[in-house]
């Protein structure tokens, strides 16, 4: 690698599973953009170091994943987005300050503003599975959108209860029990929990729901969740955990190579074409919204 090859990572304890070397790879090739993307698979008893010493390591930026984001955010100028979030996942140099943002939440509301425009138009009240990091970030760009009411529904009231803590009144924590009554005056439905991804329980939920309402799953492992295939069959809008996974990616890039760059069709299929192998489903029993058993988060 020359001298003035622009290096950026992904650094997380496992880094195996990110695909954020195939985007920005992909994103590189098309801007003719010199640089490279690595993967640092960095325990949580080093990471302050590697961090620390970042740019003597010769990056000029770096993503983070599980389970370093809070960390990250704790070690660098972070701004007010990541701030509200608890987390950090993009970092860059601005002179020598080691600047942080959360980019989920730019990449939450892209993929819906795509996938689902005019979703937030007159959007009164939200329902949100889980109160784990990605929770977080869906919450606070809820109230980007100026939605009004925000359900949290997790097994965890206490957990439920630090988002309302962190957020507000707009906030309010509710059973599994509720669901039913809760989606019927809802605009929009979101998944944030790992529930449905391979290897875990399904969602067994009655969308007895408004025909507008819009149903967003943060898992991209499959691509078409039972969630949301359910409310496909039932007419609904819905917009799967990919489209958020290439839309976060967008400011990295823009941050670190000075360039914009766009989500495409083609760099979808490339990295449908990738998660093709992991994505075939195993039986699991589901999980009853009358019961209120544990869903995990899928991001923080």
């Amino acid at each position: 690698m020359s001298n003035n090859r622009k290096a950026v990572c992904v650094v997380g304890w496992p880094a195996g599973h990110s695909r954020s070397p195939l985007i920005h790879q992909y994103w590189m090739k098309k801007h003719g953009v010199d640089a490279e993307y690595r993967k640092e698979a960095i325990p949580p008893e080093q990471f302050a170091d590697f961090i620390t010493h970042l740019r003597e390591r010769g990056y000029v930026g770096c993503n983070v994943t599980v389970p370093h984001k809070q960390a990250a955010m704790e070690l660098t100028v972070a701004d007010d987005r990541a701030k509200a979030v608890g987390a950090a996942n993009t970092l860059w140099f601005d002179g020598d300050k080691l600047r942080s943002t959360n980019t989920d939440v730019e990449g939450f509301l892209a993929n819906l503003d795509q996938m689902t425009p005019g979703w937030d138009r007159g959007l009164e009240s939200a329902v949100v599975l889980g109160a784990g990091g990605g929770a977080r970030a869906v919450v606070y760009a809820l109230i980007q959108r100026e939605v009004q009411r925000i359900h949290i529904v997790n097994r965890s009231p206490e957990r439920a209860e630090g988002l309302r803590a962190r957020f507000g009144s707009r906030v309010n924590v509710a059973q599994w029990g509720e669901m039913t009554g809760l989606l019927g005056g809802a605009g929009l439905l979101v998944n944030t929990t790992s529930l449905g991804m391979v290897g875990q329980p399904q969602i067994d939920i009655n969308l007895r729901c408004p025909m507008s309402m819009v149903v967003a799953d943060l898992v991209y492992v499959p691509l078409e969740t039972k969630l949301l295939a359910a409310a496909r069959d039932k007419g609904l809008r819905v917009a799967d955990g990919l489209g958020m996974l290439l839309h976060q990616a967008v400011r990295g890039f823009e941050l670190w190579f000075g360039v914009k760059p766009e989500v495409t069709p083609d760099l979808r299929k490339l990295i449908e074409e990738d998660l093709a192998p992991h994505a075939e489903p195993k039986p699991a029993a589901p999980v009853k919204t009358t019961k209120p058993r544990a869903p995990k988060k899928t991001r923080g």
